[in-house]
């Protein structure tokens, strides 16, 4: 059956690094859109980025553009996506989605927190 394990939330200092990681099974990775969305305490999901089957078509939220690179390996079945220059802002539980727009399955998520 499908699953997808996200991995690599922590809490990081303002200004600092993440590469979230989603290891997928028990599809065809690789013929499937894959997306990031996140969700903040109090607060609905929010789209955070997509990535065609190929992964050479990425699309990204306004406010992570230029912060946050969407990238995947389909050798092995994992999608990422490398979080720079973090905000207070970008606290979240983030899950990875197969599909676009984070509209299908979702992970369990992983805790990201920018805080000093």
């Amino acid at each position: 059956q499908l699953q997808l394990v996200e991995s690599g939330g922590g809490l990081v200092q303002p200004g600092g690094s993440l590469r979230l990681s989603c290891a997928a099974s028990g599809f065809t990775f690789s013929i499937y859109y894959m997306s990031w969305v996140r969700q903040a305490p109090g607060k609905g999901l929010e789209w955070v980025s997509d990535i065609n089957s190929g992964g050479d078509s990425t699309y990204y939220l306004d406010t992570v553009k230029g912060r946050f690179t969407i990238s995947r390996d389909n050798a092995k079945n994992t999608l990422y996506l490398q979080m720079n220059n973090l905000k207070p802002d970008d606290t979240a539980l983030y899950y990875c989605a197969r599909g676009p727009r984070g509209l299908g399955p979702r992970g369990q998520g992983t805790q990201v927190t920018v805080s000093s």
